[in-house]
């Protein structure tokens, strides 16, 4: 349903899905008021030692077959935002710096360059990263209210004031044409910056989201630009709904006469309300007539049909044990938490999913999904000690919060493990799923069997493999045979499934997930199911 306008108050009701898969257990971090701070003359002196295992990780650099990763030489650096030049370097913001760092590829070497304006001891989550034509790079910096210019010819920093009332928090940022693009997560707006504007007299245009749930000020949260320059974002509230949000930029900027700060929306935007399933939208992208969508709360991404107006589920895999560890049982219901997406130049929907240490690729053309395990762990990050105070191993997670696409190179960020990464996805999968329908139909309360082969498109005699059988809704997915086997190289392994539709199903179309999973990668395809 499309509305437009400025919504004044609203209550969408659903409870907001949740997951403990990123928790921190009593007594992993000692409680100490005076706590021990051995000097190392690194950034890993912001933390006190007993701290620096779960902040800093082991910078270790691990590789697959698919995934290669690479420490960086300064310890406690604490990467994330990341991106791409014409050149193919990757640049990426130290956390617990606030410096930046270029990465070159062909020699395989760190170069980094230090903020003499950045406060000592400082830290601060730097969420948003892009690159200029003009050479520099501009990033967010949510513990100064900032917004940074660094210039890659003279190597400088200069640091420019965000627009802030209250509590404010530039996150995500975006070239787009002459302006930069910011959303301002606590800060309830989207933000338009000139660049060529002076650091010293800076004018932005910030339009405020049109949500407001019961005199509170929902999230803004990630934005993107579709094909017709319309600038989609979300906006939602914890435990209480949201919106899709789309902004009409060029009508708005040119109804104007004046670079105002902050001026109505009147009826420069439409907005649509999130089905009760999405929790929290944080990672979005626009894809030809689709917006995609991220649930971080879920194993879930949501596609909206610009055309029909629809929003359609589609599930992806839950995290590994090996991510989440349960080792006391306090994880009920563990998900993987896709967080940001991009589309790379096939048209793919790039994705990463913070609880399950993974990269991943959906192709809505062939409606299959490709999740690359990245190898390296932090096990203070999740529950892998099984109460010994030792921690077990190839537990945790990574805290893999943001990448970047470079041709057919995915690069990223590893924030507790102190390296970035790449998934190559030229390299040949080991699996092929085949299916002999990719769709079914059916009546709330009913069944249907799916047939499907994984074949081997390997050189590796016997692989072991366990099914993948994702449901979304009111579906549920069951087999008769194992769900973990050894498949043989020449011998195509058919599984027979059972789709079930619970008797309160709500009519519409999902996206069920099917595939088979190897230690550092799973292959899945998605069958379309249809409730009438």
């Amino acid at each position: 349903m499309k509305k437009k306008g400025v919504i004044v108050t609203a209550f969408f009701g659903f409870i907001l899905l949740s997951s403990t898969v990123m928790i921190t257990l009593p007594g992993l971090i000692p409680a100490d008021d005076s706590p021990e701070i051995t000097i190392t003359g690194t950034p890993a002196d912001n933390y006190p030692d007993e701290e620096r295992p779960r902040r800093c990780g082991s910078s270790d650099a691990k590789s697959t077959d698919y995934v290669q990763e690479f420490s960086i030489q300064t310890d406690c650096t604490n990467p994330l935002a990341i991106v791409s030049d014409p050149d193919g370097n990757i640049w990426f913001a130290q956390s617990n710096t606030g410096n930046l760092a270029k990465f070159d590829p062909n020699t395989e070497t760190f170069t980094e360059y230090e903020n003499p304006s950045w406060p000592a001891g400082l830290q601060s989550t730097i969420w948003g990263i892009d690159y200029a034509p003009d050479g520099s790079l501009w990033f967010t910096d949510d513990t100064n209210d900032s917004i940074w210019k660094f210039s890659t010819i003279d190597e400088q920093y200069t640091r420019i004031s965000y627009p802030s009332e209250g509590n404010s928090m530039p996150q995500k940022l975006k070239m787009n044409g002459s302006l930069i693009i910011v959303n301002d997560f606590y800060g309830n707006k989207i933000t338009f910056l000139d660049p060529t504007q002076s650091a010293d007299n800076v004018v932005y245009l910030s339009v405020p989201s049109p949500l407001v749930v019961n005199n509170t000020a929902p999230f803004t949260a990630d934005f993107t630009v579709d094909k017709n320059d319309d600038v989609w974002y979300t906006n939602w509230l914890f435990q209480q709904g949201g919106v899709l949000v789309k902004f009409n930029q060029n009508e708005y900027f040119d109804s104007i006469a004046n670079f105002e700060q902050t001026l109505p929306l009147h009826e420069f935007i439409d907005f649509y309300p999130f089905p009760r399933e999405l929790g929290a939208p944080n990672g979005i992208v626009a894809n030809n007539d689709s917006i995609w969508l991220a649930d971080t709360t879920s194993s879930s991404l949501f596609n909206f049909d610009t055309v029909t107006n629809q929003f359609t589920q589609y599930s992806i895999s839950d995290p590994l044990p090996n991510t989440f560890g349960n080792q006391t049982g306090v994880i009920k219901s563990p998900v993987s938490m896709p967080y940001w997406l991009d589309v790379d130049s096939q048209e793919r929907i790039v994705f990463n999913t913070y609880a399950a240490n993974n990269i991943s690729v959906l192709d809505p053309k062939s409606q299959s999904l490709v999740e690359y395990h990245v190898p390296s762990k932090n096990p203070y990050w999740t529950d892998c000690d099984p109460g010994t105070g030792m921690m077990i191993d190839d537990c945790g997670i990574a805290q893999i919060l943001d990448f970047t696409v470079d041709g057919e190179k995915i690069w990223f960020t590893e924030m507790a493990e102190n390296n970035i990464g790449v998934v190559d996805t030229l390299v040949p999968l080991p699996l092929e799923i085949q299916f002999k329908s990719d769709s079914v139909t059916m009546a709330p309360g009913n069944s249907q069997d799916f047939e499907f082969v994984i074949a081997s498109q390997s050189s590796q005699d016997l692989m072991d493999v366990s099914l993948i059988l994702s449901s979304t809704g009111f579906l549920n997915v069951d087999v008769n045979s194992p769900q973990t086997f050894q498949l043989d190289a020449d011998i195509p392994r058919l599984i027979s499934a059972t789709i079930s539709a619970s008797n309160d199903a709500v009519p519409g179309t999902y996206k069920v997930l099917l595939g088979a999973q190897l230690p550092d990668v799973a292959v899945s395809k998605y069958v379309t199911v249809t409730i009438e």
